[in-house]
Order: C-alpha cells, then structure tokens, then sequence
C-alpha cells in the first residue's frame, strides 16, 4: 500500500471513530449535513479562484470528509458501503472513456465530450436534461443546460446569431422599463427578464466565457470600489450616507481608476 491509500484508510478509520465516539458526529444524518456541504464545497471554489494553493489543500480535505461521513452513514442504513461506491466510480470512468479503455477514436475534445453525453443518456435512458441537478444555482445551471443541449447538435452556428437573440429578448424586456407595473406586469416583467439573463449565459457560453466566474470577478471589483469608498470617507470622519449622489458618483469614478 502506496503513502496515500494508506492517508486515505487512515482518515476513513478516524471519520467511523468519530462517528462512534463523538456526540456531534454521531447526531448527523445525510440533511444535516447537507448544507455544511455546500459551504465546504463553496469554500474550494473561493480557493481555486484565489488559486491560493494552501487553502486548496485544506479544502480538499474537507470535502473529502463530508464524502467518506456520507458513505459511512449509508453504510450504517445497509444501502452500499465506501468501497462499493469508488468501485462505482471507477467502473463509471472506464466506460465513459471508451478511446482510453476501448477502441472509439476520438479526434479532440469535442468528441470526447459528445460521448461523455450520449453514453450518460444510455445509462439514463432518459432526457440530456436529465443530469442537471435541480439544487444548482440558476446561472450555472443554465450554462449546464445549454451545454448539455449543444452536445446533441441543438446549437447556434455563428456569435452574431446568438448576440441577435439577446438583443431581442432586450426588445421584448424594453416596454417595462418606462411604465408603472401592475402586478401581472411584474410577473411578466419577471419572465423577459429571466430570458434576458438565459440569452446573456448562452452568449457567455458561445464565447467560451463561464458567466459564474465572469459575475464573480464583477463582484469582486464592485467590493473592492465599494470599500475603498468607504475608507476614503471614514478618513474624512464621514460616512457614504452623509454624501449626495453626485458626491459618491465623483467618489465612485475615483475608485474606479484604483481598481480597474
């Protein structure tokens, strides 16, 4: 046994200890944790975007915790066990790479995505849909759905076509802008708008752009303005309520040339 089979059966034996022993481990169940997932997986995603790789090490290893405490729990209600689901996993990479462990012939990525899809509609049998999972957030999950579609050839051919979609679902949102909203207007209002970002995620996606990371940076720029606002204000003993609109767009454009 290599150094890290032996690391790997050495935290699989601390996670059932812990899971024996320790009050706090032994009350969780599979919604428990759940959640505390989802803020560990969010965790890594902040260190791959910072590409701090220290961090990544550390959050690897906590969600790597969160999976073995998962296996272990369906273990303990007799529905499969951790090594019945890497064997699973492993079976499952095998036969999805057909031009590494069989004989398809593949003449880039592109084939060996297409694959990936119709083999997992295979498994499915069912829609390419099927494999986005419902509790992703809506700008990723729209960047999956329409990658998924393009996998089975529903695609636009040319970016003018797809950046002339999004200017006519800009069109349809237009009339709302100027008038008062009723509330049937609201909820109308609500679907072109919902277009409009769905059209904006497929140009993203046409132009090899991820839209998550593209908002992210934009969200990270508009903190680091909005804070250095903030500090300038508080060196004058103010703070952003005290100033006019005018004043913080003067300040605004000054954090701007800071942070670009």
């Amino acid at each position: 046994m290599d150094h890290t089979a032996e690391a790997f059966q050495r935290l699989v034996q601390i996670m059932h200890e812990l899971r024996e022993k320790c009050p706090w481990d032994r009350k969780q169940t599979l919604q428990s944790l759940r959640l505390l997932t989802l803020e560990e997986v969010y965790e890594l995603v902040s260190a791959i975007d910072e590409q701090n790789m220290q961090a990544l090490k550390d959050e690897i290893g906590d969600v790597l915790i969160h999976l073995i405490f998962y296996a272990r729990m369906a273990e303990e209600q007799q529905a499969f066990d951790l090594q019945e689901a890497l064997e699973h996993c492993a079976a499952k990479l095998i036969r999805r790479h057909p031009h590494i462990y069989g004989n398809t012939a593949v003449s880039g990525e592109e084939d060996v995505k297409r694959n990936w899809e119709q083999i997992k509609m295979q498994e499915r049998k069912g829609s390419v849909l099927a494999g986005v999972p419902h509790a992703l957030p809506a700008l990723v999950k729209a960047f999956r759905i329409q990658d998924k579609a393009r996998q089975v050839g529903f695609e636009w051919e040319r970016r003018e076509d797809v950046w002339n979609k999004v200017q006519e679902e800009m069109e349809e949102l237009a009339p709302f802008v100027s008038r008062s909203l009723s509330d049937g207007d609201k909820e109308q209002m609500e679907q072109e708008l919902g277009d409009v970002l769905f059209s904006l995620v497929n140009f993203a996606r046409f132009c090899g752009i991820d839209p998550e990371a593209a908002l992210e940076k934009t969200n990270k720029k508009f903190i680091n303005r909005f804070q250095w606002m903030e500090r300038e204000v508080g060196q004058r003993q103010q703070q952003l309520t005290d100033l006019s609109l005018q004043e913080m767009d003067q300040l605004w454009e000054a954090a701007k040339n800071v942070y670009r």
